[in-house]
C-alpha cells in the first residue's frame, strides 16, 4: 500500500508490464508524468513521514533510479520526461496527419 497521493505499487507494476508498443500516446504521457511526480514526491517527503511500505518501495526504486540515472538530478529527469512526451506527441500527430 502506498501513501496518500502516491501511485500504488500494483499500478506501477501494471504500467511496467504493458509494453510501450501497446500503449497509446496518452497512456505513455500519463505514465511518464505520474512516474516523475512520484519520484519527486518520494525524494521530497522525509522518511520519517512515510509508511513502512512506502519507505521500502522508494528504497527499491531509488536504487534502480540511482543506477539508471547515475547522478541525474530531478530537474534533468523532469526535462527528459517533458522532451520525451513532446516527441511522443509529435510522432502521434505526424502519424495521424501523414506528416514526417
Amino acid at each position: 500500500m502506498s501513501d496518500f497521493g502516491r501511485k500504488g505499487f500494483t499500478e506501477q507494476a501494471a504500467d511496467k508490464m504493458k509494453p510501450d508498443s501497446q500503449k497509446t500516446a496518452t497512456e505513455k504521457l500519463g505514465d511518464q508524468a505520474s512516474s516523475t511526480y512520484d519520484r519527486a514526491a518520494g525524494a521530497l517527503q522525509p522518511d520519517s513521514q512515510k509508511s513502512t511500505t512506502q519507505k521500502a518501495g522508494d528504497s527499491l526504486r531509488g536504487g534502480k533510479d540511482d543506477a539508471a540515472d547515475s547522478g541525474k538530478g530531478i530537474g534533468q529527469s523532469i526535462s527528459d520526461t517533458l522532451n520525451s512526451a513532446t516527441e511522443s506527441a509529435k510522432d502521434t500527430i505526424n502519424s495521424m496527419t501523414g506528416s514526417k
